[in-house]
């Protein structure tokens, strides 16, 4: 009787000849490279349309002032309309506008709790009325100034978005008090009997008695890339614990025999080590707490070597350590979970869905909601803001150094909780890895 079975030259043309050889990996990569494709530009190609909850302050310092009128002296405040108009004309969904004073909005430009403030300074309406005065009688007169302070330091593109919403509510601001202040001189000279007109000049000077000034609070030093190096060191950190974890996976389970190894045209696969799936795990996990260490002492010395600013070194290479080993024993964790899925599992998890919810390049307010809520347990966002506090703020960022430092301890937590029941689980019902292989040819 002539059995039915393929050789072992027939096999694997046969295989290949199977519908599933060739449409897994079509499928698969076709679904991975579209949801990367969804998540990457749909965060970044309507910023505007997208702003939601952006922290703006507005600082009203002015002291107010007398306007003489035909019916006497009535008080005035210019700061006080100033600060209505702004609130009418930024959009509230888009933008979280906060009254604040000038000490608080110091400290949360430090602290990078806000993206920019708008001051009004404490003779604001006194240097209007100059203004105004000037337009009857000759002299030279400086236009009272109003500063927009935007903070490099929470964010480059954060900058541009300040100043794409302050400038045309200002300017709206500026048209409707040049009105105004324009009416009030009409109606002062017009009491005066034989008083002179308006002339051209003095017209154009209180149509636009408002001068802008946008400046930038605590600018960057050089070497910190426009305030891109915390998010690129953030990068490195996730890249080192993600990728370290799939190298040591795949260099441990070579040696013990659980996976082939091949160097160029050498294939080798060593017998298998008989070891529970629990303890294997364990000897990756200290594979990888070694080289955490390591490697955040290279990152630290090769930027250094760059020339980027590091305020605190010590403390970047022991968040940089933490982050490194937190991130790389719960990517081991996840293969010894997953098996090869896990490769698919860690890239969605630490990459595809880690770095358009960053807020390393484009503020999460500036994001679709969704981005907002994957940054609320991204691995990505609490290490960036964590290094974002150590580069770039001495304050600790409002809290948010100890905020990445207990997300990625929760992380490292899940990690660790994880591997150990998982494994512990497979190899208590008896899920073994595999058999003794031939020696390396």
């Amino acid at each position: 009787m002539t059995s039915l079975g393929l050789g072992s030259t027939d096999r694997p043309r046969h295989i290949v000849r199977t519908p599933r050889f060739w449409m897994a990996p079509l499928v698969v990569v076709s679904l991975l490279m579209s949801l990367l494709a969804a998540l990457y530009l749909g965060g970044i190609l309507d910023a505007r349309k997208n702003l939601h909850d952006f922290p703006l302050a507005i600082v009203n310092q002015d002291e107010g002032d007398t306007v003489p009128t035909p019916e006497g002296d009535k008080p005035e405040n210019f700061g006080n309309q100033i600060t209505e108009g702004l609130v009418a004309n930024v959009p509230a969904d888009k933008v979280a506008l906060q009254q604040i004073g000038i000490a608080q909005a110091q400290s949360r430009l430090d602290s990078g709790e806000i993206y920019g403030a708008i001051v009004i300074p404490s003779d604001f309406t006194k240097r209007l009325l100059i203004l105004a005065k000037a337009g009857v009688i000759p002299g030279d007169v400086e236009k009272p100034i109003i500063t927009v302070y935007t903070n490099p330091r929470a964010g480059t593109f954060g900058v541009g978005l300040v100043t794409g919403i302050t400038w045309p509510a200002l300017n709206a601001v500026n048209d409707k008090v040049g009105a105004q202040l324009t009416e009030q001189v009409n109606a002062q000279l017009a009491a005066i009997a034989d008083a002179p007109a308006l002339s051209g000049a003095a017209r154009l000077s209180l149509a636009e008695p408002i001068k802008v000034l946008t400046t930038a609070h605590n600018p960057l030093p050089d070497g910190t890339g426009n305030g891109l190096s915390a998010f690129y060191y953030a990068l490195l950190l996730v890249l080192a614990g993600f990728t370290g974890g799939m190298i040591v996976n795949s260099l441990a389970d070579g040696m013990l025999g659980f996976a082939p190894t091949e160097f160029g045209p050498r294939y080798v696969h060593n017998p298998a080590v008989e070891i529970s799936r629990f303890r294997t795990l364990l000897a990756k996990w200290a594979v990888m707490v070694l080289l955490a260490p390591l490697v955040s002492g290279l990152y630290l010395a090769i930027s250094h070597a760059l020339g980027m600013p590091i305020p605190n070194q010590l403390a970047l290479w022991m968040y940089g350590t933490f982050a490194i080993a937190a991130v790389g024993i719960t990517a081991l964790s996840v293969l010894a979970v997953f098996g090869t899925v896990g490769l698919l599992v860690n890239l969605i998890l630490f990459v595809i869905l880690g770095l358009p919810s960053s807020g390393g390049t484009i503020p999460i307010e500036a994001t679709p909601p969704i981005y907002g809520w994957l940054a609320n347990f991204e691995p990505m966002h609490q290490v960036f803001l964590g290094v974002r506090a150590l580069l770039y703020f001495t304050s600790g960022a409002g809290g948010d150094l100890a905020h990445a430092v207990m997300m990625t301890l929760i992380g490292l937590v899940i990690g660790l909780a994880l591997g150990a029941t998982v494994t512990l689980l497979y190899d208590r019902k008896g899920f073994h890895r595999g058999a003794a292989r031939p020696a390396p040819r």
